[in-house]
């Protein structure tokens, strides 16, 4: 656990001195108050909680609503970590001043210190936008999910000579419009160590190598909540829907064999009183 708060000057000090950031999702008040307590750098309400938390295909149908919603409950168990909100699809994209707006929303009413857009070149007026609103702004680049339906799927970025070279430009250009970090999803780990020696802001890596300046997991997926499927970059580090699921069994069983609940869960009446019942 760490006492002192992280702040949108921390990401180019961090990497300035060599220290990685470590950075987490979270969609819920006990989440992030465990992440926050165990000393993670950043948490970050992701549009990801379509899939974690609302059972959607993907991160196209969480609304403005929802992000608002999620991102209080993470800021009331959130004190030291630098909290930042995904600005959900179509919330940015119709125009700027429309991308301001929601922004400010996100930070007003919600508290989050930072918003997250996803983007290179078609962004940059709008991250130069937000930022004189005075909105810390952190960019997305590489595998954007809310290009899913562009992408063809979830699919790996910039193999190519044309398409790495875009993604250095573009990581140049949302630096140069003031974002204050960059996720690079789902890249080769070569290009995402190219684009992180060239940045002088911070790069947070999910799927893109060792060399980025910081990594970010979906939290479920690193406390392994779901069997089904665990993307390729992701390591677990627990095993915890195992866990529950074999907590709620022996819960059933003991309910179903009287074991619960015992002596020791229930409340004493005194038998003078038991007495005057009858």
């Amino acid at each position: 656990m760490k006492d002192k708060k992280f702040t949108v000057s921390d990401f180019r000090e961090f990497k300035a001195r060599g220290e990685k950031i470590a950075m987490l999702t979270a969609y819920d008040y006990s989440m992030a108050k465990l992440l926050d307590d165990a000393g993670v750098d950043s948490l970050l309400v992701g549009d990801s909680l379509g899939m974690t938390m609302l059972g959607y295909e993907n991160t196209l149908q969480v609304t403005m609503e929802d992000m608002i919603h999620h991102t209080k409950a993470v800021r009331r168990g959130t004190k030291n970590a630098f909290l930042v909100a995904d600005m959900p699809y179509l919330s940015y994209e119709i125009n700027v001043e429309e991308a301001v707006r929601n922004a400010g929303r996100l930070v007003r009413e919600a508290q989050a210190d930072a918003v997250k857009v996803e983007g290179g070149y078609e962004m940059v007026e709008t991250i130069k936008a937000i930022v004189r609103a005075k909105i810390p702004v952190v960019a997305h680049l590489g595998l954007t999910p809310q290009s899913v339906n562009i992408f063809g799927g979830f699919k790996v970025q910039g193999k190519n000579l044309d398409q790495a070279q875009k993604l250095i430009e573009e990581a140049l250009a949302v630096q140069e419009a003031g974002a204050c970090a960059v996720v690079l999803e789902c890249i080769p780990s070569r290009l995402a160590k190219v684009i992180s020696e060239k940045l002088e802001i911070p790069t947070i890596g999910i799927g893109a190598g060792a060399d980025c300046d910081g990594q970010v997991l979906v939290i479920q997926d690193m406390i392994g909540m779901f069997k089904t499927f665990t993307p390729k970059f992701v390591k677990k580090f627990a095993s915890v829907g195992e866990e529950i699921e074999a907590a709620v069994e022996a819960y059933i069983t003991e309910i179903k064999s009287g074991a619960f609940p015992g002596p020791e869960h229930t409340f004493k009446l005194a038998d003078e009183v038991l007495e005057k019942l009858y």
